[in-house]
C-alpha cells in the first residue's frame, strides 16, 4: 500500500509569503493579512479539508541583502510589512475544532522566561493544539535591531538554541508538579507551593532561576516543530524536533535527508517514526491538467523577478544582484541558511541566476506540482514513496484559492485513494498527530526535567565537580 499522506498550509502574517508579486492578482487576498477575517476564513476551510495544522513562518527583521538595500523588499512587499505569528492562535482556535496552529518563534530574539509564558498561554487558550517551531533566525537585519550588533555564526546560533530549549523545558515540564493546582474552593487553596518549584537555571546564555509563571497547560511543551537542514539543523532536529520541515528540490535529495534524520534520532534513542517529516511543495491543482496548466500561466504573469531574488538572496546571505542573470549560482560561505546554499549548489542541477529568480517566484524553494487531481496525486504518493516523507509543507501562489482548490479537488481524490484522513483524531494536537498522550514521551530529552530538584541537584555536583578539577588544575 502506499504510504499516508498529510499536509499542512505554510503561511505568514505578511503579505503574499513565498510567492512574491502574486498579491498584486485580483483574486489574491494576502493584502488583507491584517485582518482577522482572513484567518478565520483560511482555517475553516483547512479544517474542512483536515490539514494537520497551519504553520504560520516568521522573520524579525527584513531582507536586505539584494542590491545591498531593502528597496526592492518595500517596493514589492517581500515578507515586509510583517506581524506577529502568535497573536493569530487564539482567533484561529476559536473557529476551529481539531486545526492545529504552528507558530514560528526565534530562539535570537526573545528571552525564554517571558516566551515560556506567551506559548504557556496559547496552549490554554487553544485547548492545547499549539506547535513551536523553533528556528534560529537567518537576518543579519534582526540580530542589529534587537541591540545584538549582528548575527552569531551559524552553529553557535544552534549551541544558543539548546539552551533555550533547555531553559523551556525545566519551565514548561518540571516546574509545576502534576497536582500542583488543586483550586480548592472549600479550604481557599489554589496551588499547593511545595509543588511549584524554582528551575535554578544558570548557564552560558541563560540565567533564569525562578518559577514558571503560568500553571500547567494541556500539553505542557507544545508540539515542537523545527526546519532545520544543515548538519547543525539535522542534529538538532533530531534531539528535539516532533515534526520536521524541509524544502528540497529533488526527491532525490529529500530521501537522503528523510533517511539521516530518521537515523540521528534513533541514535538519540528516540523512536525515528515519531518524527514526522514534511516538505515544502506548492500545488496548482484544477478540475483538468489543461485548467490547472492555464492557470499556473496566468499566476506567472504577476511574479516579481526581483521580490524573487530578494527572498533568495536573505535565505542564502548571497547577494544575486551582483550577478548577470546568465550567471551560474556557486557555493559561497554563508552566515544564513547553509542549506539553502548546499541545495543549490548541490550538483544535481547547475542553477542561473534567472533560473532561480523563476523557480523561486512561486512556492519558495520547493517544487511546484500543476495538473488534475489525479496528476497532483499521482506526484505526491510517488514522492511520499520513493523518500519516506510523512507529508507536504502547501505553500499557496494565491490566498486562498490554492487551499481552495486542494481541499475541493485534491483531497477528495487523495481520500479515494485511501492515503489521507477523513477525519481527525480526539485530543490535543500532539494526540491527533501520534495517536498517543498529550505530553512528551519519556524518550524525549524533554522529559529528564519533570523531576526539577533532582536535575538541580544534579547539575549542583557536576559544578562542584568542575570547580575541584580546575582548582587541581
Amino acid at each position: 500500500m502506499s504510504k499516508p499522506i498529510r499536509f499542512n498550509a505554510f503561511e505568514m502574517n505578511c503579505v503574499g509569503h513565498q510567492s512574491p508579486g502574486l498579491w498584486s492578482h485580483p483574486r489574491d487576498r494576502s493584502w488583507q493579512y491584517k485582518d482577522l477575517e482572513y484567518w478565520t476564513d483560511l482555517a475553516k476551510t483547512l479544517e474542512k479539508g483536515i490539514f494537520d495544522a497551519i504553520f504560520i513562518a516568521d522573520v524579525v527583521g527584513y531582507y536586505d541583502v539584494y542590491k545591498g538595500s531593502n528597496h526592492h523588499a518595500l517596493h514589492q512587499g517581500v515578507q515586509i510589512p510583517v506581524n506577529d505569528p502568535l497573536q493569530l492562535a487564539a482567533p484561529i482556535a476559536m473557529v476551529t475544532e481539531h486545526l492545529g496552529i504552528g507558530i514560528t518563534a526565534s530562539t535570537s530574539f526573545e528571552h525564554p522566561y517571558t516566551f515560556a509564558r506567551r506559548l504557556s498561554t496559547a496552549d490554554h487558550h487553544t485547548k492545547g493544539r499549539v506547535g513551536w517551531n523553533i528556528v534560529t533566525s537567518y537576518l543579519e537585519s534582526g540580530a542589529k535591531n534587537v541591540g545584538e550588533g549582528g548575527l552569531r555564526r551559524h552553529d553557535n546560533r544552534y549551541e544558543v538554541a539548546a539552551e533555550y530549549t533547555e531553559v523551556l523545558y525545566k519551565l514548561l515540564e518540571g516546574s509545576w508538579e502534576d497536582g500542583a493546582v488543586v483550586r480548592d474552593k472549600e479550604r481557599g487553596v489554589f496551588a499547593r507551593p511545595e509543588k511549584v518549584h524554582k528551575i535554578g537555571h544558570k548557564g552560558k546564555y541563560f540565567e533564569v532561576p525562578g518559577y514558571h509563571l503560568c500553571e500547567p497547560s494541556p500539553q505542557r511543551t507544545p508540539v515542537l516543530f523545527q526546519a532545520g537542514a544543515s548538519g547543525a539543523g539535522r542534529a538538532f532536529a533530531a534531539q528535539h524536533a516532533e515534526c520536521v520541515f524541509v524544502a528540497t528540490p529533488s526527491p532525490a535529495t529529500l530521501k537522503q535527508y528523510v533517511a539521516d534524520v530518521r537515523a540521528q534520532a534513533a541514535a538519540a534513542g528516540r523512536d525515528p517514526a515519531k518524527v514526522l517529516v514534511y516538505t515544502l511543495v506548492t500545488v496548482i491543482v484544477d478540475e483538468t491538467d489543461e485548467k490547472a496548466r492555464a492557470k499556473f500561466e496566468d499566476y506567472k504573469r504577476h511574479v516579481s523577478y526581483d521580490g524573487a531574488l530578494v527572498l533568495m538572496s536573505g535565505w542564502s546571505g548571497i547577494d544575486f544582484g551582483r550577478y548577470a542573470p546568465t550567471d551560474p549560482v556557486k557555493k559561497v560561505e554563508t552566515n544564513a541558511i547553509v542549506s539553502v546554499v548546499d541545495h543549490l549548489a548541490s550538483g544535481e542541477k547547475e542553477w542561473t541566476i534567472d533560473e532561480l529568480a523563476r523557480w523561486g517566484g512561486i512556492g519558495g524553494l520547493g517544487p511546484v506540482f500543476v495538473g488534475s487531481p489525479g496528476t497532483v496525486a499521482d506526484i505526491l504518493q510517488k514522492w511520499a514513496d520513493e523518500t519516506d516523507v510523512d507529508g507536504f509543507n502547501l505553500a499557496y501562489a494565491l490566498a486562498h484559492e490554492t487551499f481552495e482548490d486542494v481541499v475541493t479537488h485534491l483531497v477528495p481524490e487523495l481520500q479515494r485513494r485511501g492515503v489521507y484522513p477523513t477525519a481527525y483524531k480526539p485530543g490535543t494536537l500532539r494526540e491527533k498527530l501520534f495517536g498517543e498522550g498529550p505530553r512528551l514521551p519519556d524518550s524525549h530529552p524533554a522529559a529528564r526535567y519533570r523531576d526539577i530538584e533532582r536535575v538541580k541537584r544534579e547539575q549542583g555536583r557536576a559544578a562542584a565537580t568542575h570547580a575541584d578539577e580546575a582548582v587541581a588544575a
